[in-house]
This record gives structure tokens, sequence and C-alpha cells, in this order.
């Protein structure tokens, strides 16, 4: 199956429902992207934008064009890079978004590994989902680099990381949709670390699963917060909460976990 045709079916899946919303798969586009626009994950991702400068974003990997939308609608001049053509999971789907809801978007189709776009031009690149599909991680993070200004911002989020190789299969075997059109991968932290390093970026900010909202969503962290209050019955301060956090990222080793990249050039 096509990636277009697995969506399809799963939308046609009853028990299938909470997942189509939670990836934002649902029709009407214009609102599943304005879900997204204020989601906790988007909350979490304009706190880190906050002192940037509204400049140029490329939104690269950007699917059904929700992150390009939020973009938009927060003030970026955005192009939203996207290679499949497709009317429900890609450019036509942005297309689609870009004529109903109003906002300027520019498309440009084709993979991130070869960017057409002059050196140091761009303020802001945002990933999401993106670099565990790479088909060459380290030329896509070069070329990253190399199109963004000096003190541009990469934001590589939800990507899935392994603790070795040898858990890529099992990874694979668990994700509940890599079965229907093999699209799925990933890469073990010292592996995106290495190829973001490599690129060039010195500035690195590694937020792992229970780090922030990105990684957690459709949990946030007040969910998480509210069910330790309810199983200790009392409400646990600042410090303890952020110990537990701490101690569960240490103790996460489920293969293909979620980590995000926070980069300046």
């Amino acid at each position: 199956m096509t990636w277009e045709e697995t969506v399809l079916w799963l939308r046609e899946q009853n028990d299938k429902r909470e997942l189509v919303m939670a990836s934002y798969f649902d029709d009407p586009l214009p609102d599943a992207a304005e879900r997204f626009n204020n989601s906790s994950e988007w909350k979490a991702v304009q706190k880190i934008l906050a002192d940037s400068k509204k400049g140029k974003a490329l939104d690269i990997g950007a699917g059904r064009g929700i992150s390009s939308y939020a973009l938009a609608k927060d003030g970026w001049e955005v192009t939203a890079l996207e290679p499949d053509n497709s009317e429900i999971v890609g450019t036509g789907a942005i297309e689609k978004l870009i004529a109903e809801s109003g906002l300027k978007i520019e498309i440009v189709q084709t993979y991130g590994e070869k960017l057409p776009f002059e050196d140091n031009t761009l303020d802001f690149v945002n990933a999401r989902q993106v670099l565990h599909h790479a088909q060459d991680l380290k030329l896509l993070c070069k070329e990253i680099f190399r199109v963004l200004k000096k003190n541009g911002i990469l934001l590589a989020s939800r990507e899935h990381v392994l603790n070795n190789r040898n858990e890529l299969q099992i990874f694979l075997d668990s994700h509940e949709l890599h079965k229907f059109y093999g699209g799925e991968n990933a890469f073990t932290l010292d592996e995106y670390r290495n190829a973001l390093t490599e690129a060039g970026f010195d500035t690195i900010k590694i937020l792992k699963t229970y780090d922030s909202d990105i990684n957690l969503f459709p949990v946030t962290k007040v969910d998480i917060r509210n069910n330790i209050k309810t199983k200790l019955k009392f409400n646990v301060p600042d410090f303890l909460f952020n110990l537990l956090l701490k101690r569960m990222n240490n103790q996460n080793n489920v293969p293909g976990r979620l980590f995000s990249f926070v980069c300046v050039k």
C-alpha cells in the first residue's frame, strides 16, 4: 500500500478514530490544521521560537501542511517542502488547505537531501517526524545547515530513537502502520547527534520523551501530573515532579521512543 492508501484505510477503521485524530489525518483539513495550531505540541514549539524573529521558515516533509499552517498563522513566511503530490497526504492537500484558509504558503515538491535554496537564507527549519525518514540522514542535516542563516534554528521533532541498531526490527514490528506501507525507520541517539554535529551545528539541545509536550502529544505533562496526583492523593511539588520526569526518561528504553532536537547554527 502507498502512504495515501494506508491513511484512507485507517480512516475506515472504527477502532482507529483516536489515532486518526491524533495524527491529523481527518477531514475537513482546515479543522485538523486548526486543532494542531491549538495543540499542546504547537504551544511548546511556540515557546521555543518565542524570541525568534518571524522571518523565512521551511517546513520539511510538510505532509498535509498542518505545521505550515501553524507557522503561517504565527506570521512566518512559509515554504512547505513535500515530495508526495497526494491530495490526501501531500502537496495536493496543502494546495486545498491554502485555498480554504487563505494563508500564504509556498509549495516545493522535492526531497530534503537537495534543497533548492541559496546558502544562509532561512531563519527557521521545521522538521516534524522527518529525520527518521531520511534517505541520507547526514546529507539531509548538511543541507538544512547550509540553508539556515547564522543563528537560524532547526527543530527536528518527534524522531524515533533506538538504543542500538539491533532494535530496528523490533520497532518496525511494533509500529501500527509500518506493515501496510513500509515507510518507517529509526536511528540511535548517537546517529542523530553525529549527523547534526557533522553538519555543523554546535548547539544541540536534546528533548527526551518526557521533557516536552512536543514528544508526549497527545498526552501532556499536565496529564501525567494529574495521574500522579490521583495515585498519591496529593499535589506533587514542582521539584519532585521534575525529578519523576527525569527518572521516567532514564527508565524509558522503548525502541522507537520519541525525542526532539533544537539546533542553532
